[in-house]
């Protein structure tokens, strides 16, 4: 028939809409449902049926519901056939329930045999491309449905290192795409690769480790492998690579450590870095023609080949990300990685579409796509097979990569199941692992609690960024003095009921912070915001901003470069900005270095008094006096017993723009300070407190 326009499409487990574009007379409708590989005709009775002048709209019921995994054809007397689109089914009741998996999936390899499985119970076929390392052209194998919506098949012979795809057939469409449980892939996602895991083995490096009790033992440091490595102004040769943290002995043209050195000499505990999975929008063959952060995630279980040596190379992208951990742990540092399972680069694209559409993101109530995290798409994290390849993905990470901890992207967007999941699984390979994300409130039409900093309750041994404290060092050093009292709630912890409401249930799960990798630097704003003030005044202030994320309650967390006034030119998004914006200026190391060595002072002096590792709220409210002195800002306790072997410590915030005189007791001296006065270790009766910065007297 002549300009005619047939759709069909599944709306319940027993029913589906025949929708017919005809100018034109139909006629009788005998349609029948037929699963092409068995030809059993299942038979359909009219529900209800409208129409205008070119548009028909049918609606048929089956006498039991659909068993999915079959080629489903409409065959209509009059009209031939039309394939049945059941893409609406993921959102079926039950679905979850009588689709679910719970066997191994991926490519297991053995050397005398490789078994292949892909969750995918929308389709009606799947087929396994596969090529041999020496192979140019992929053989095809026809994949056996089997138990929950999954789709197996087992070859025979040594398949190490060979390329493969999956073909699979959604409702008559065919779509070429990777594995999602891939391991490793060439680059720029061309293909997954089959990979002996005995070959990738990281040496779990322990003993070098310190002990950590609590989160607040943490001092967090942010920063990208590319950042840190490519500046021109050191002798790294790995520039941009997992390899140019792996080397030591790099040098600034001043001679001051560069890379892992550089790390390693300002006393962190744990290296943050930023996304190192595969994402999707430089290109690894060529990743100097464009910079991002990597928020845009396309395979889970990957490293990004823009990080390494040969992209082409499958195990060079794994060992070479091994070695870069393996040597933070050499140098007793911990490494979290930036995770993103609040949404994908392109969902539309996405293997997980592909593979079983309408599944992986979630839906607002009209059936739209749900886009909290303003990216397109928001991942259904709640449902059943999400979960667990985000958990599954999660682990390989600390398996294969030995990595410490995840910071998690929008983790206001990702259930609290999946979350609480994940920290009980990697707690039982590492007792001292971290978890902590940006617990942002972005809404969203769901009815399950989510990881918002208002569920921290819901989430023990969960820190979050903490806004709070970030406004308010900013608020306060930009010049409003109203933030004063939300200062000195963010210095006792924001956990304590003292100038405002508490908002976590001790310290640890407070996340403090003024810069990090999003928006403009500190430094920046103070360009910005007090464009009076002279370079010397707003170095004071990014180093007494420094000194307040160290010196509160809670987790100190620092973006890499803040430690030396870092900028971005201005640039308050710099996700894709060019090298030259994002990198760490070791150029501005060597014209600061009086900078640098105070921040490793300052970290140093964190790490020893254990009197700041206090966590307890009952403990901090009791043993802590802040309070307003002419302006600065007091911390003061008085329990030795507390701050041991010092009597009495005593921290003099001074965040105006003139001196403030402290009257000192008998037996006091000057800890560190953040101006350059030279005054450190000696006794006095008094001390003058310059301008934007900190004195940290102990009484012994």
């Amino acid at each position: 028939m002549k300009d005619i326009v047939i759709s069909a499409k599944l709306i319940s487990w027993n029913s589906l809409r025949l929708t017919i574009f005809y100018d034109g007379q139909i006629g009788n409708l005998k349609p029948n449902l037929v699963e092409d590989d068995t030809g059993r005709r299942i038979p359909l009775f009219p529900v209800k049926a409208s129409s205008t002048a070119s548009l028909s709209v049918y609606e048929f019921r089956m006498e039991e519901s659909l068993i999915l995994g079959h080629p489903l054809f409409l065959e209509i007397e009059s009209l031939g056939r039309v394939a049945l689109d059941v893409s609406e089914a993921a959102s079926f009741e039950n679905f979850d329930r009588i689709y679910h998996y719970e066997g191994k999936l991926g490519a297991e390899y053995q050397k005398d045999k490789t078994r292949f499985a892909i969750f995918a119970p929308l389709a009606c076929s799947v087929i396994l491309m596969i090529a041999k390392p020496d192979q140019v052209r992929p053989d095809t194998f026809p994949m056996d449905r089997i138990k929950g919506g999954a789709y197996e098949t087992v070859l025979e012979g040594d398949y190490e290192g060979a390329r493969y795809w999956y073909l699979v057939n959604n409702s008559g469409s065919v779509a070429r795409c990777l594995d999602p449980y891939a391991v490793s892939s060439s680059a720029n996602g061309g293909a997954s690769y089959v990979i002996d895991p005995n070959k990738v083995k990281t040496k779990k490096v322990k003993a070098t480790l310190p002990i950590m009790q609590s989160y607040n033992d943490a001092i967090i440091y942010e920063g990208s492998v590319r950042d840190m490595t490519i500046h021109p102004g050191t002798d790294i040769v790995h520039k941009g690579k997992f390899l140019g943290l792996t080397e030591t002995g790099r040098k600034t043209r001043k001679g001051l450590p560069a890379g892992l050195d550089y790390l390693s000499s300002l006393g962190i505990t744990h290296f943050q870095v930023l996304p190192m999975y595969d994402f999707a929008t430089v290109d690894e063959k060529n990743p100097t023609k464009a910079y991002n952060w990597g928020y845009d995630p396309a395979q889970y279980f990957v490293p990004d080949g823009s990080f390494v040596t040969d992209p082409d190379d499958p195990y060079a992208r794994l060992k070479e990300c091994q070695a870069m951990v393996d040597a933070f742990h050499e140098r007793g540092i911990r490494v979290v990685m930036d995770v993103v399972y609040n949404h994908v680069y392109s969902w539309e694209s996405s293997n997980f579409e592909k593979v079983v559409p309408g599944y992986y993101f979630r839906h607002r109530h009209n059936g739209r796509m749900a886009s909290t995290s303003g990216c397109g798409n928001d991942l259904a994290s709640e449902r059943p097979m999400v979960r667990r390849l985000i958990v599954e993905s999660a682990l390989h990470w600390v398996d294969y990569y030995d990595v410490d901890g995840f910071r998690f992207d929008l983790m206001g967007i990702i259930d609290v199941e999946t979350l609480k999941e994940i920290r009980t699984e990697a707690l039982k390979r590492k007792k001292d692992f971290m978890v902590y994300g940006e617990g942002w409130n972005m809404g969203g039409e769901v009815d399950f609690p989510l990881g918002t900093m208002g569920n921290h309750a819901l989430l023990p041994g969960y820190a979050f960024f903490n806004d709070r404290f970030r406004e308010a060092v900013k608020g306060m050093l930009f010049g409003d003095e109203s933030k004063k009292p939300l200062l000195m709630n963010c210095l006792a912890g924001s956990c304590v009921e003292f100038n405002a409401y508490p908002m976590f249930g001790d310290a640890t799960q407070s996340l403090n912070y003024v810069e990090c990798h999003d928006n403009g630097t500190f430094y920046d704003y103070l360009c910005r915001l007090r464009p009076n003030l002279r370079e010397e005044e707003r170095l004071s202030l990014c180093r007494l901003a420094l000194s307040i994320v160290l010196f509160s309650f809670g987790v100190p967390f620092i973006h890499a470069g803040q430690e030396i006034g870092g900028t971005k030119k201005g640039i308050e998004n710099s996700y894709r900005s060019p090298d030259e914006i994002n990198w760490f200026d070791y150029a501005l190391l060597d014209e600061r270095e009086e900078m640098y060595r105070y921040a490793v002072k300052a970290i140093a002096t964190r790490k020893k008094k254990r009197f700041f590792h206090h966590y307890d709220p009952r403990c901090i409210y009791n043993l802590v006096d802040i309070f307003d002195y002419h302006g600065a800002v007091i911390l003061r306790d008085n329990d030795p017993n507390s701050v041991a072997p010092d009597k009495k410590i005593e921290l003099c915030f001074n965040v105006e723009p003139l001196p403030v005189t402290l009257k000192l007791e008998k037996g006091a001296a000057l800890e560190l300070v953040s101006s350059p006065t030279g005054e450190e270790g000696k006794s006095k009766e008094e001390v003058t407190v310059p301008a934007f910065s900190l004195t940290y007297v102990v009484y012994r």
